[in-house]
């Protein structure tokens, strides 16, 4: 048997090269390698199946939407190591690349669509899969000519943290290592911890300071409450996350739960306020501190990511404008002009092709609005196509430039704001009631889901730049791993809707979804939107960026319930802990990456057992323990939180100390 020797990324993979300096990839520029088989084509689509229905489970019950890059690219090296497949490496570049389609089209469809349930106003289910599909597709040609200015032309400029853990994991795995173990342990962990809550009631799911005399006393009085969600797979979001942002994002939401929910009930009490002019007849005393928010504290937040996402756009002008330049050139290049041999880990889809592939999108995607039923007539599908196709264009390279820098795609904040044009220019053109709301929510899904998948993208490709793989073959097999995801992805909401549904009691949060809801519904029923709500939002915005904070985070954190994102911060706790222990810098990075996989399994164990629970339930299989979880479960629940908590830290400080 052949022994495999280590692999490691060259030593200027990650900085900015010198002059007439070249990067040279692991897998040969010269070469042919096994890249798209019937193997890693079929895993890619086991793997957009399966993390589609997890990650959709899990975006809708906290708002977050894990990366499924990392958990892939590990399941991908243990089992093309377990077979004895030759050029592994290669083709774990594709099934990732597939596979990772997962998590961009659940953000992109989950963060609109289960708005129409919401609502309670009727779609199709076709009709959902074609705007999360078109959208999907949209994202990957308007992306393609931009590849070569961030991966290449930018080289050593953006980190790209997310695309840099996925790539370690691929090669590591080249090398043999115990990568898979961690992952698959702390999968069953995290997976049976969440199965316990959701389908037992063992513990409570989210622990409140309303459980106390004293502080229901308070939450009644003083509309203050604390509340933590005790879920495994939050707490290895917050993980992933890290300190810095995680704790941004919950200052954001304690800026809002200890300050202006009190404030509000201090100064407004007494008085019926209806903003929106929806008929609302309690008054701000009458209501609970959830019901405030909800009707009022989050449209804060909502001005805030809006702000955010222009202050995204301007800030990224320089971008497009070289990106687009780059592609321009590409576009007018005769082939005369060019050496005969393009080397393969340069080569794009042809530019002609990208480009008559963009008119028969925009031209689908017009089709689509006005033969689907979305909208009323030809004028206002023109009106929609012409929406959909400048603010995906825009924001494009916002996505990316995101996703390049800290490895977080700000989607949600820019679909905010492409629903309220959306709806200021639908209500113009005519479109009202519950048609205008679908239209809306189509139209903005086809962009977030277009915003998303090019954002995710642009990690597969920087991944692929640096490893050798073959962009052609990358970017050709995306669109089938959008397509599969779309139909999962839609198939999964419509079973969470029947099983959960996402208003009312023990409903799904989906707080994304309900703040696109809340931002439409008074625009098209005759009622107004909440426009000095929104104001404040936007000048907290304002100043945060002023100050250097980041105001997407943060804002964020305004509109996403407190129980959501207290546990972030207690996970990037743990990662600023085991990541800064020792004095060496290489055990402490071995420490992150050890805590990175325990908290990538805790995310898919726990999200694919949260759907394996939902499809019990949905079967009306009840194991509910009802009456242990109404009078001890809450009691309970921060034992076993501890105990997963206390798993990770000791866990991850028993990394070893990398050999040199």
């Amino acid at each position: 048997m052949e022994e495999k020797k280590p692999v490691a990324l060259p030593e200027n993979a990650q900085r900015e090269l010198k002059e007439g300096e070249e990067y040279v990839p692991i897998l040969e520029p010269g070469k042919k390698y096994k890249e798209a088989t019937a193997y890693s084509v079929a895993m890619g689509i086991l793997m957009v199946v399966l993390f589609s229905a997890a990650a959709a489970y899990l975006g809708l019950k906290v708002g977050q939407v894990f990366e499924a890059a990392i958990p892939i690219a590990i399941i991908a090296v243990g089992l093309t190591g377990a077979l004895g497949l030759k050029q592994g490496l290669p083709q774990n570049v594709i099934i990732q690349s597939i596979g990772g389609c997962s998590g961009a089209v659940v953000a992109g469809a989950i963060f609109t669509l289960p708005a129409i349930y919401i609502l309670g106003v009727d779609v199709a289910f076709w009709q959902m899969v074609a705007s999360s599909l078109l959208g999907g597709v949209l994202g990957i040609l308007f992306l393609i000519p931009f590849r070569k200015y961030f991966v290449k032309e930018m080289h050593g400029k953006y980190p790209f943290p997310e695309a840099t853990a996925t790539t370690q994991v691929l090669i590591s795995g080249e090398g043999g290592g115990s990568s898979a173990k961690t992952l698959v342990t702390a999968g069953l962990i995290g997976g049976l911890y969440d199965f316990a809550v959701a389908t037992f009631g063992t513990w409570a799911e989210t622990i409140s300071t309303t459980v106390l005399g004293w502080g229901a006393a308070v939450a009644d009085k003083a509309k203050l409450v604390l509340k933590m969600n005790t879920g495994a797979a939050v707490l290895g979001l917050g993980y992933i996350i890290g300190l810095k942002y995680s704790f941004i994002i919950c200052c954001g939401s304690l800026l809002v739960w200890l300050v202006i929910i009190p404030l509000m009930n201090l100064i407004w009490g007494g008085e019926v306020i209806d903003l929106m002019h929806t008929g609302v007849s309690m008054t701000i005393g009458e209501m609970s501190p959830e019901q405030i928010f909800k009707d009022y504290a989050r449209h804060i937040g909502i001005g805030g990511i809006a702000t955010a996402g222009i202050i995204g756009i301007v800030k990224s002008f320089g971008v497009i404008k070289s990106a687009a330049g780059l592609a321009v050139k590409e576009f007018r290049r005769k082939p005369g002009t060019l050496d005969e041999k393009v080397l393969r880990t340069d080569e794009d889809q042809p530019m002609k092709t990208i480009v008559f592939g963009v008119i028969i999108a925009l031209l689908a995607i017009f089709a689509f609005f006005a033969l689907g039923g979305v909208v009323n007539n030809v004028w206002q599908a023109l009106v929609g196509l012409v929406i959909v196709a400048i603010v995906s264009f825009l924001f494009t390279t916002v996505a990316a430039n995101a996703i390049a820098i800290v490895g977080s795609n700000p989607v949600s904040g820019m679909t905010l704001m492409t629903l309220i044009i959306a709806s200021l220019i639908l209500v113009a053109v005519g479109l009202k009631g519950n048609s205008g709301m679908v239209a809306a929510l189509v139209i903005g899904g086809v962009v977030c889901t277009a915003l998303s998948v090019a954002g995710s993208f642009i990690t597969d490709l920087k991944i692929g730049y640096w490893i050798g793989s073959t962009p052609k073959v990358q970017e050709g097999w995306k669109f089938l791993g959008v397509a599969v995801s779309a139909v999962t992805v839609c198939g999964v909401m419509l079973i969470l809707n029947k099983t959960y549904g996402f208003t009312g009691d023990n409903a799904l949060v989906a707080p994304q979804a309900n703040a696109m809801a809340a931002v439409i519904q008074p625009m098209f029923s005759g009622g107004g939107a909440p426009w000095l709500l929104y104001g404040i939002g936007a000048a907290i915005a304002l100043i945060l960026n002023f100050c250097k904070v980041p105001a997407l985070p943060f804002a964020l954190g305004m509109f996403i319930p407190i129980d959501l994102n207290l546990p972030l911060v207690i996970g990037g706790a743990i990662s600023w802990y085991v990541s800064t222990r020792s004095k060496n810098a290489a055990l402490n990075s071995a420490r992150m990456e050890k805590g990175t996989l325990i908290a990538s399994g805790f995310i898919a164990g726990g999200a694919l057992m949260g759907v394996v629970s939902a499809i019990l339930k949905f079967a009306n299989v009840d194991l509910f323990l009802t009456n242990w979880a109404a009078n001890y479960g809450e009691a309970v629940a921060i034992i076993p939180f501890l105990g997963i908590a206390a798993y990770m830290v000791m866990s991850s400080l028993k990394a070893d100390k990398p050999k040199a």
